[in-house]
Parts: structure tokens; C-alpha cells; sequence
């Protein structure tokens, strides 16, 4: 028989970063964990992301998942704010990259798409449909909420052919 697989969902931010873990075995899905890595809004840049940094990989030595998934940065209106979300973003890739796990990408409206049915959805509606489809989620945070919505396109996407063969390139 199959092993599950774990999966982590990060959702990236610079004052928090929203983490969630699911088992994929098949089309079941199990939670796992979730939580959210925050840094000190007052610190420097430089300390904020390494908060980041200790924060998620303290995360990944705990949970020890096989595969992670990251949502993609969108374009803000604030240039400043968008590249500080990219920074804090290239933490959350580093991190499991650096763990040896294999790193996706998924544009918000594929996480939304996955988890609702179409691509343009409010958070309430993503976090009514995580719980539906893992009764047992905990969440405390929207970022936390998030980051399972992540972990669950994940594993909707890595069973597709075209995921494998990326994977396997």
C-alpha cells in the first residue's frame, strides 16, 4: 500500500507567514497541522526575515513533509509593499528548498479554483471549503487558512501527469 504523502502549504507575508500541512494518500486528504510564523513588525528587514526563516524551518524540522507549495506573489499598488512580500516570499521557497523537498508555485487564483471551483473567490468561502473538505482543520489565522487552501491544490495538481513529469525533469 501507498505512503501518504505530507504536504506544506506556505502562504507568504512579511508581519506573518501562514504555514499548513495536509496527508495526501489518493483523493483523501488529512489535516495535519497549521499555524502562522510572525515577525517583529519593529525589527529591520534583515531580522524580520531571518524571524522568517527560523520560524519555517523549526516548522519543516517538526512536520517533516515531503513536498512543499507556495502561493505566488500578486502586484500591489504599493512598490514597496510588493517587494517586501517577494522578499518574505523568497524565504518561504528558500526554506524547503534548502530542506531538500521540492518546491511548487501557485497563483492565487489556482489555489482559489482548486479549493471553491472557480478562480475568483472571497477568503470565507476558501475557509468554509477547507473545512468542509478536512472537518478537522484548526486554523487561527486567515494566513493559517490560506496556507491549507495551498497544501490542497498541491495535492489536487501533483497528481496530473504534466506535475510528475516536471518533477521527474
Amino acid at each position: 500500500m501507498a505512503e501518504p504523502i505530507r504536504i506544506i502549504g506556505i502562504d507568504p507575508g512579511l508581519r506573518r507567514t501562514g504555514w499548513g500541512i495536509v496527508e495526501s494518500l489518493g483523493n483523501s486528504l488529512r489535516f495535519v497541522a497549521s499555524g502562522s510564523v510572525c515577525s517583529d513588525a519593529k525589527a529591520n528587514l534583515a531580522s524580520r526575515l531571518c524571524q522568517l526563516h527560523e520560524g519555517l524551518s523549526q516548522v519543516l524540522h517538526q512536520a517533516m513533509p515531503h513536498e512543499a507549495a507556495v502561493e505566488q506573489t500578486f502586484v500591489n499598488k504599493d512598490a514597496t509593499a510588493t517587494l517586501k512580500l517577494g522578499q518574505a516570499r523568497g524565504v518561504a521557497m528558500l526554506v524547503p528548498a534548502l530542506a531538500g523537498l521540492p518546491v511548487a508555485e501557485y497563483a492565487p487564483n489556482a489555489v482559489k479554483k482548486a479549493v471553491i471551483g472557480v478562480g475568483h473567490g472571497d477568503k470565507k468561502q476558501i475557509h468554509m471549503m477547507v473545512k468542509v473538505l478536512m472537518p478537522k482543520a484548526m486554523f487561527d489565522t486567515h494566513d493559517a487558512a490560506d496556507a491549507l487552501a495551498i497544501a490542497i491544490c498541491h495535492a489536487h495538481h501533483r497528481q496530473s501527469v504534466a506535475y510528475r513529469l516536471r518533477q521527474s525533469a
